[in-house]
């Protein structure tokens, strides 16, 4: 199927428990995300955010996109507005962009549908088609729209038998505000509720459990992912960020740091999870309550 998004080309993967749009000549992008009996994308759209660059316009377009991190604006912000290839079967399809001329950097995003439920899982691929070394970590950025609430899970308890070592940290940006009405700690989550409010709020911490959720309306879209606790991240060793404005709020997962010889490439691969007909308030309790009933601090990525 040949749609548009915003007057973009699109293409799209699906089956009988959701359907995927992804950009067709920009990117790699996934723009739409739609499941049965919910007519409302589940990704937020964002066709006239666009940031100035030294090259042109960066447009941000919603959806769900692959940066490389540590953010630079040198290096982060490269336009991807065409030559993308895409390679499609029924049930999965691969977007893999054109090499970045200035950082050399080829990115990819394989999608596979699950044929037995409402999950799609994503590979992403930084790949160094340069001469020189380079050091990054992919990084995968998903937009929600406004309206729901971030699920963060917290390590509870010392992180080894006996240990006396410090078990939770939250890395915080500049214009983040401790007492920003948003934010909801708790010893087990933290929330932010994907209201609109002035500044931004950002926020960003170590995820052990390989997972974090985000709540709207009666689905929770659960991302999974292999946290590797132990291995250098960007971003004071943040694996999961989050960032909320006045339009959306995002879901950010950041692998480890890599060094990439000419030819290699660094991967990072994370599954997503909807659970539809919830009827659970936004707020702590509902958090747990869901936890708790869809036995999410168990399963593995």
């Amino acid at each position: 199927m040949s749609l548009a998004f915003h007057g973009l080309p699109t293409q799209t993967l699906e089956n009988e428990h959701l359907r995927v749009d992804y950009c067709s000549q920009a990117g790699p992008r996934l723009v739409r995300l739609l499941l049965p009996g919910h007519p409302e994308n589940l990704l937020a759209e964002l066709p006239h955010h666009r940031h100035p660059t030294p090259y042109g316009e960066y447009r941000i377009l919603g959806g769900h996109r692959l940066w490389q991190a540590p953010e630079d604006i040198l290096r982060t912000y490269i336009p991807d507005n065409d030559g993308l290839t895409v390679e499609q079967t029924p049930q999965s399809a691969r977007l893999t962009g054109p090499v970045e001329p200035l950082t050399d950097l080829q990115k990819s995003i394989e999608i596979r549908l699950h044929p037995d439920r409402p999950a799609l899982t994503l590979v992403h691929a930084l790949t160094n088609r340069g001469a020189q070394p380079v050091e990054c970590s992919p990084w995968s950025i998903t937009q929600h729209p406004l309206g729901g609430q971030l699920i963060l899970p917290q390590p509870v308890g010392p992180l080894a038998p006996g240990s006396l070592l410090p078990n939770r940290q939250i890395v915080l940006w500049p214009y983040t505000r401790w007492e920003d009405t948003r934010l909801q700690m708790a010893d087990d989550v933290v929330l932010l509720h994907a209201r609109p409010d002035l500044p931004p709020c950002k926020l960003g911490y170590t995820n052990r459990a390989g997972w974090l959720a985000y709540l709207l309306q009666d689905v929770l879209f659960v991302k999974r992912f292999d946290p590797q606790p132990d291995l250098p991240h960007p971003d004071f060793g943040c694996n999961v960020e989050t960032f909320c404005d006045n339009a959306f709020i995002e879901s950010e997962i950041v692998a480890p740091l890599a060094r990439l010889e000419p030819g290699q490439a660094a991967t990072h691969t994370e599954t997503w999870e909807f659970y539809t007909g919830l009827d659970v308030p936004l707020n702590l309790q509902g958090a747990r309550q869901l936890v708790s009933s869809l036995n999410l601090a168990s399963q593995q990525p």
